[in-house]
C-alpha cells in the first residue's frame, strides 16, 4: 500500500508500483474503438505509461498534451494514457485536442490493471480510481522507470520518465 495525498489529505493506493528491474506485468486494457490490447501487443518497442485518474481533471489533461508533445520525437516508443475512464470520454478529448501521438487505454470493465500495477485508490473520495503514476517499460518488457506521483494534483517528473527511455 502506497499512500499519497489529494490535496495534502492522505489516501492510499493498493499496492506499490512494480519495481524497477522486474518484469512488467501484462494487461488487458480497452481501446478507444473498444477492441483489446495486452502489453505484449508491444512487444519490442518502448512504452510509457502515463497512469492517472481522470482524463476530465486539469493535471491529468496537462499530463496526456505533454507525452503526446514528447512522443512525437521518441523512436520505437509507445505512450499508453491509461485511466477507468470510458473510452469513448479519452476519444473525445484526445479528438477535440489534436492529440494523435499517444494511446489512449481504459481499465473501465475490470479494474485489474490498477490492482496489479498497485495504482488503484482504495479510500477518499477517488476510491476506485488510478493514482497519478509513470512507468516506462524497455523494448524487453521490464521495468526501466516507475514513479508513484505522491500528490494528486501535482504532474509527474516527465524529464525523468523520458530520460529512462535512453
Amino acid at each position: 500500500m502506497a499512500t499519497i495525498t489529494l490535496q495534502g489529505t492522505e489516501i492510499h493506493t493498493i499496492g506499490t508500483l512494480p519495481e524497477v528491474g522486474q518484469k512488467a506485468p501484462d494487461f488487458e486494457l480497452v481501446n478507444t474503438d473498444l477492441s483489446t490490447s495486452k502489453l505484449s501487443d508491444y512487444q519490442g518497442q518502448k512504452v510509457v505509461l502515463n497512469i492517472f485518474p481522470s482524463i476530465d481533471t486539469g493535471i491529468c489533461a496537462a499530463s496526456v498534451r505533454a507525452f503526446n508533445k514528447e512522443a512525437s520525437d521518441l523512436s520505437n516508443t509507445k505512450v499508453l494514457c491509461v485511466s477507468r475512464d470510458l473510452p469513448f470520454a479519452q476519444g473525445r478529448f484526445c479528438g477535440a485536442e489534436g492529440l494523435e501521438n499517444v494511446i489512449n487505454q481504459s481499465d473501465f470493465k475490470t479494474g485489474q490493471f490498477g490492482k496489479d500495477y498497485g495504482v488503484e485508490i482504495v479510500d477518499g473520495p477517488m476510491q476506485g480510481l488510478h493514482s497519478r503514476a509513470v512507468v516506462v517499460v524497455d523494448e524487453n518488457g521490464t521495468i526501466a522507470y516507475a514513479e508513484q506521483v505522491p500528490e494528486i494534483a501535482q504532474e509527474p517528473n516527465y524529464e525523468a520518465a523520458i530520460n529512462a527511455l535512453s
